[in-house]
């Protein structure tokens, strides 16, 4: 190090770790604690260690472990959001989109059971609707229903689409039945055909 080099390198494990932005190596951190423990389990010292600061510098972002697992929702509810798009993208029939989202929130849960279960016990903020985590479904929805639908019948049948997606995903994440590629698509294609 020269003389004129004001500079620090934090080692960790071999890894040079520069606090660029500690914020969002936090939850990378934790995001990489959900794919192999339950949100219960998850440890605030356990993601500082990953991230390479003390445990104490997890305060400076977040004030206790809800406040993180609140922004480890938000992520995920992006990556869900994310994949929501991409298995619709190309496909311009509204049931053929519909069917491929559906498939998309069982996959999204199979490949990240710790974080898909967080994200529907996650309690919302006081005031906020349940269906606001549905975004992407009433949007995929309005291309199905008569445009004479009122917004009861619209409600209705986003929440029996999400209970049918939904059921799929924690039968499968539960055991009772198998997480198999061909009934996701059957199950799906026969709820909406």
């Amino acid at each position: 190090m020269s003389g004129n080099d004001n500079t620090v390198n934090i080692k960790n494990e071999g890894r040079r770790y520069h606090h660029g932005d500690l914020r969002a190596a936090l939850i990378e951190a934790g995001l990489e604690e959900l794919q192999t423990k339950p949100p219960e389990e998850v440890s605030l010292r356990e993601i500082a260690r990953k991230a390479g600061v003390s445990a104490t510098a997890v305060y400076r972002h977040f004030p206790d472990k809800a406040a993180l697992l609140g922004a480890l929702c938000l992520i995920g509810a992006e990556q869900m959001t994310a994949a929501f798009r991409d298995a619709m993208s190309g496909i311009s029939d509204p049931r053929k989109a519909f069917e491929a989202m559906g498939r998309a929130y069982v996959r999204f849960a199979l490949a990240n059971p710790s974080l898909f279960r967080m994200l529907m016990t996650h309690k919302l903020e006081e005031g906020t609707p349940w269906n606001a985590r549905l975004g992407e479904l009433d949007k995929a929805l309005s291309g199905l229903l008569p445009e004479q639908a009122s917004d009861e019948q619209r409600r209705v049948r986003q929440l029996q689409a999400w209970a049918l997606v939904h059921g799929l995903a924690m039968l499968m994440l539960d055991g009772q039945v198998p997480a198999d590629e061909a009934l996701i698509g059957q199950a799906v294609r026969v709820y909406f055909a």
